[in-house]
Formats: C-alpha cells, structure tokens, sequence
C-alpha cells in the first residue's frame, strides 16, 4: 500500500485532495496546522490530523496543498527529513520554476496541475453540469511534470493525480517550464485577463440602457457559438461583418506586442509576483 502525506490537508485544495483520496486504497495521512482548517477537514472527510514528523516517517508520497507563496516553506522544514525515494507532489508549476523547491538529488518532485472541465464537454448528469472547477463528477484533463525523479516514478505521480482530480478524462504529459506558459501564462495572464475585459465591455453596454440580464445574455450566447466555431468544436464561418469587426477590433483593443507576455522573462516575472 503506498503511504501518501497531505500537507495542508485542511484547506480548499487540500480539502478536495483529500476527499478523493478517501476514496482510493492509499493510506492517507493528513496534516493541517491552523485548528480552523482541521475542523473543516474532520467535518468534509471524518479525518483527524497527526503532526508532521509522523505524516512523514513512513510516507511515499507528500502531496503539498499549500498556496504558492508557502510552498517554499513547507518544503524547506521537511525535504531533508524524507526518506530517499519519496515522491513531493506539488499542484502548480509556479513554486518549482521560481527554484523555491530544496535541492535533494535523491527524492522525486512530481508537478501537477488540472484543466478543469472543459466548456465544450457536456456531461449528462445535472453534478457534473454544476462541477465547473472539476474533481467532482465532471471529467476533466490534468497536465503532469515529472520534474526530478527515476522514469519509473511517473506512472506513480499520474496515478496520484488521476486520484486527486478524479474524474480524469486524460492526462497530458509536459515539463515544468511548459506548464508555466499554460499557468500563468495562457489561462491567467490571457485568458483571465480578457475574460475580465469582456465583463467590462458588458457593464458599458449596460450604462447605455440595456438590462443587465439581456446584456448577459447576449454576450455568453455569442461566446459560446463564437467560440465552438473558433476553437473548432463546430464547423461553421464567420459573416462577413463578423470578420470585418475582428480585422478592425483586435488592433484596437491589443498592443502590436502583446506576445510578448510568453517571453520567458515575462513569464519568470508573473511567477515572481506569484510566488
């Protein structure tokens, strides 16, 4: 039976990590330091908490569900008390490519992060219509890195995280870096960013007069054929108008440079505001 150690186990990811390993034939061990995060992990998933050092003594697998900014942390006042050959999972590439992870050539870092439920995978069952963050009822990708560690130690870390972000449509195999131009760069810096852009551009249509409802109604209606035709999900073209407005709006509303926020630099940057 693999031995896995959940640091943080009382938060909301830790939480949600939890409650699905609950599930699994891992034997769990769970540590929580503030009293409000172990009261709410004993009230989600019937556990108590043991100190650090016991998580740790016989663990396989140390899965730290910490923020960002404690990641660091966390892993300095426990990486040289592990046994060689124990796995660190951690569930954002941030932290691991800003170098916040202790150098110890003789244990494993695992890396992994899910996609969440995709917009345009439809689910029958009314949970899994409602489980847009995922790990509920609502299958969902996870990207994966094996940063450091034996080949052999990535089916392990995959199955970690097939159990963490349960259901799991597929997994996709990349590296550290990579991951760190999906998040943050791709879904946060970009996607994030415009998505907060469009709900601006809707409360101006707003103050015109138009109700908020049919504001609303009218932008997530056209976001969703619009998008199914753009990201090749449903065949379709575009009008004429339609083309004519995208020629004429993206230069009005994007710098010539804004690539440039996947530059590696750029990218290193957001991570250290992050982190």
């Amino acid at each position: 039976m693999t031995n896995v150690a959940v640091f943080g186990a009382g938060g909301k990811m830790g939480v949600r990590c939890s409650l699905n390993l609950a599930k699994t034939d891992f034997n769990v061990a769970h540590v929580e330091v503030s009293d409000v995060g172990r009261a709410r992990l004993k009230e989600a998933v019937g556990v108590d908490c043991v100190d650090a050092d016991t998580a740790i003594a016989n663990a396989d697998v140390v899965l730290l569900a910490v923020p960002d900014t404690a990641i660091g942390v966390v892993a300095k006042g426990i990486v040289n008390k592990l046994n060689p050959g124990t796995m660190v999972v951690i569930l954002d590439a941030a932290a691991p490519f800003a170098g916040h992870l202790p150098e110890r050539a003789d244990i494993t870092y695992f890396v992994t992060h899910p996609c969440h439920p995709m917009i345009y995978h439809n689910e029958e069952t009314e949970a899994a219509r409602l489980d847009r963050f995922g790990g509920v009822a609502h299958p969902q990708g996870v990207v994966n890195a094996l940063m450091q560690g034996p080949e052999e130690h990535y089916d392990l870390g995959d199955q970690i995280a097939k159990a963490i972000y349960a259901p799991v449509r597929k997994t996709y195999r990349v590296t550290v870096e990579q991951m760190a131009y999906l998040e943050p760069g791709l879904s946060e810096t970009v996607c994030a960013s415009l998505l907060v852009v469009m709900k601006q551009a809707m409360d101006e249509v707003v103050k015109t007069g138009v109700s908020e409802e049919c504001a609303r109604d009218f932008l997530l209606g056209h976001m969703n054929i619009l998008g199914a035709v753009i990201f090749n999900v449903q065949e379709g073209v575009f009008s004429d108008a339609c083309n004519k407005a995208i020629e004429f709006g993206i230069p009005a509303l994007m710098r010539d440079d804004w690539k440039s926020v996947f530059e590696r630099d750029e990218i290193m940057a957001s991570i250290r505001r992050i982190t």
